[in-house]
């Protein structure tokens, strides 16, 4: 129960962030917005390792090393431009657009996955790839003086989600890392990035009581949410901790309702159900592709008294976690009893 708590808040934490930060957006310029939201989730992070470490509740994850510098550079670069990107884009577009348009993202990081690293797309999770897209454009179009055009703020945000489609895959590169650690680089060294962008194209540094918020919402947003994302996947297990973080977007919509006052349009309803239909096929391939198995195993004991020899049976049942390539849609379990599993696929 608890874990599912950690997911659940997990999202709602992500899903405030776009609604509040297109209200900071009348009070701060889109640059320096984003450069103190990764600056909060990055400080945060940093704060949080150090109590962490003086209280002896350190993770014991292996640390980035100099091998990994190539994906952490790249991840930096694509982390500052991903989230200048979106808040140029929630500033030209609704929040409720906004929170929708960032399911692509999981797009973005299929198509880079499938292109450069050669990983299997599977039968759903392409016809997700056709719904999240369609509703994508359904969301980027304006209809004015009787022609159809797209927003500007809905490409700058499919822009974004792009960036981050690539900056997921270099992560994943070094996902056997601590994830606190990545979180502090990434926010700190992305912050100063934007930081910097900021300032050379003019933009002005916000009052420090308008910094604190932004920082304080950079680090719920991005550092705690990833926190409780982790704590929510060491018991749910990574496919149905996606699935409860899938919400995401559908939060972020409700939380535009209720906080900005937005009412969509008729044609952002239609995006919202098709993107639903895709988010429901990729909860059901996520999860396929991660289930349990029970085991029985029998093990003999044999033991000596003096001239007498005996054996005891032990039997213990346990859970193996399994995880298939997505290739394997269809595919049979053999398993010996007598402490040996033969699988067609890879067991975690």
């Amino acid at each position: 129960m608890k874990a599912k708590v950690f997911a659940i808040l997990a999202a709602v934490f992500y899903a405030v962030n776009i609604p509040l930060s297109k209200l900071l957006l009348t009070k701060s310029e889109p640059t320096m917005l984003a450069a103190f939201l990764y600056l909060g989730a990055g400080t945060g992070m940093v704060i949080y390792l150090v109590f962490k470490k003086f209280t002896g509740k350190d993770n014991k994850k292996e640390s980035i090393t100099r091998k990994d510098l190539p994906y952490v550079c790249a991840m930096v670069i694509l982390d500052i431009a991903a989230p200048i990107l979106l808040m140029l884009g929630v500033a030209r577009t609704t929040s409720a657009n906004a929170s929708l348009l960032n399911n692509f993202e999981i797009v973005a990081t299929s198509l880079v996955a499938l292109i450069i690293f050669k990983e299997f797309i599977s039968k759903k999770l392409w016809t997700a790839i056709i719904l999240v897209t369609t509703a994508s454009i359904i969301l980027s179009l304006d209809s004015k003086a009787g022609a159809f055009t797209f927003n500007e703020g809905s490409i700058l945000i499919l822009a974004a989600c792009t960036c981050w489609g690539f900056e997921n895959n270099c992560t994943k590169m070094i996902s056997s890392k601590s994830s606190e650690e990545i979180v502090a680089i990434k926010g700190c060294f992305s912050g100063i990035g934007s930081f910097v962008i900021a300032l050379i194209i003019g933009e002005k540094i916000p009052a420090l009581s308008l910094i604190a918020a932004i920082m304080i919402l950079g680090f719920v947003s991005y550092g705690l949410s990833i926190n409780f994302y982790i704590m929510a996947q060491k018991d749910l297990g990574a496919a149905k901790t996606s699935a409860y973080y899938s919400i995401v977007p559908f939060l972020g919509v409700i939380f535009s309702m209720i906080l900005i006052g937005e009412r969509p349009s008729f044609q952002f309803y239609i995006a919202l159900l098709i993107m639903i239909a895709g988010t429901v096929l990729i909860v059901k391939d996520t999860i396929e592709l991660q289930h349990t198995h029970m085991h029985t195993h029998i093990h003999c004991h044999e033991h000596s008294h003096g001239n007498i020899v005996h054996t005891h049976p032990h039997e213990h049942t346990h859970s193996h976690l399994h995880t298939h390539d997505a290739d394997h849609e269809n595919h049979k379990h053999s398993h010996n009893f007598n402490d040996n599993h033969i699988h067609n696929h890879s067991a975690i």
